[in-house]
């Protein structure tokens, strides 16, 4: 049998606040979190879902937060979090036996921005010498690593939407086969630009009700029309369980299992059978040793785009058909794209341990058309003894994380 790997430590920063207790309290609220974005004024969508009030804690990134782009400093912040949450000293472990596993799906595209608008007003001169390095998705790896002296392997994961959960799953592999003693992970994003919104935008992909921002993302509702733009990280620390215990920490949690497919269908739509999602939520409970029935509550992708949540409750219902209770978190927090899967994976492992599921923001019930036991209007306490969060992604990326109580 595989070792069981547990999840020690936690760091949320989301558009519901900048720790993993604020963030949990904002979903439970079931609260929204779009508003009107002054950077994307003009756009026929100018609204997002933005981390706030962030000045304090990138202080405490010192002078080296001027050459993180932003999607780098959520990373390194929630890492520091989750570090902290797992009762870790960097200073004190080995930092050879720690490896640091984060996933981002584009890196900073507003800087990107920012600095191809330099070069066509005024040349070479005036773009940054740090152009590059703050732009890249691997910085997100690569700066936590140099923040938290990891000196093991340093990953950046790159799945679109699943990335958050991909790096979850990498870190796993590796506390399993002996690479490390102890994993960094998770995801992060903060890619809100104009560019990348009107992209989205022109896919069809997002939602247009400007008149009713707070309503936006409205996953498995009738009348869904596309998701909201967010920004976000979430990061765990993973230990193999034996190790946890041997050292007296919390086990807050254990990834139980991974399932990782490819659609092969389609860049950017799944098959309309989720054939690949299926095979990816099987593959996790065969990992975990679990049967379907064995899952009380599924942490759902949840876009609130037509497809895509259309697919994914034709897939929960037919692989779960006792009606494990099904939340999303997009309804609060809107898409947090390549740290989504991170996010909502630490609000499975919250919602194990309160044993506590919150609500779905703007939904009333899902749509007829949906078999599916969705928690809304208020939170749910339920016995939750085994989960599911589901990720999926451009190009076909299908991860199902298993994660149950310790």
């Amino acid at each position: 049998m595989k070792q069981a790997v547990a999840v020690t430590g936690i760091g949320l920063i989301t558009p519901a606040g900048n720790s993993t207790s604020a963030t949990w309290d904002g979903l439970c609220r079931g609260e929204a979190t779009a508003a009107r974005d002054p950077e994307l004024a003009g756009l026929s969508v100018d609204f997002s879902c933005r981390v706030r009030s962030l000045d304090e804690l990138e202080r405490s990134l010192g002078r080296a937060s001027w050459r993180m782009g932003r999607f780098v400093k959520l990373a390194v912040l929630a890492a520091r979090q989750a570090v902290h949450d797992a009762g870790l000293d960097p200073r004190t472990w080995d930092g050879a036996r720690v490896a640091a596993v984060i996933g981002c799906g584009m890196g900073s595209t507003p800087y990107w921005e920012e600095q191809t608008l330099r070069l066509d007003r005024g040349g070479e001169d005036l773009v940054s010498p740090l152009f590059i390095p703050r732009i890249v998705p691997n910085m997100a790896a690569g700066e936590t690593s140099i923040d938290l002296g990891v000196r093991g392997v340093s990953l950046a994961v790159s799945s679109a939407c699943a990335s958050g959960a991909s790096a979850l799953a990498v870190a796993r592999d590796l506390l399993v086969s002996g690479t490390c003693d102890i994993a960094v992970a998770g995801g992060t994003e903060a890619t809100i630009s104009r560019s990348i919104t009107a992209g989205f935008l022109r896919m069809g992909a997002l939602s247009s009700r400007t008149d009713e921002i707070s309503k936006a993302s409205r996953p498995f509702a009738e009348d869904r029309d596309g998701f909201v733009m967010s920004e976000g990280a979430g990061v765990f620390v993973l230990e193999r369980a034996a190790d946890a215990r041997a050292r007296g920490a919390r086990l807050r949690a254990l990834l139980a299992g991974c399932g990782s497919t490819s659609d092969a269908h389609h860049p950017t739509a799944p098959p309309e059978d989720a054939s690949g999602a299926e095979a990816a939520l099987r593959a996790a409970l065969l990992d975990a040793d679990l049967s379907p029935h064995d899952i009380d509550h599924v942490n759902a992708h949840g876009t609130s785009t037509p497809l895509n949540d259309a697919a994914e409750a034709a897939m929960i219902s037919r692989v779960l058909p006792h009606g494990p209770s099904v939340t999303a978190a997009k309804g609060v927090l809107g898409h947090t794209l390549g740290a989504a899967g991170a996010i909502e994976a630490a609000l499975t492992v919250l919602a194990i341990e309160h044993q506590r599921v919150p609500p779905i923001a703007n939904l009333d019930a899902p749509a007829p058309a949906f078999d599916l036991d969705c928690v809304t209007k208020q939170p749910r306490s339920q016995t939750i003894r085994a989960a599911v969060s589901n990720s999926f992604g451009f190009g076909g990326h299908n991860v199902v994380l298993a994660l149950t109580a310790p």
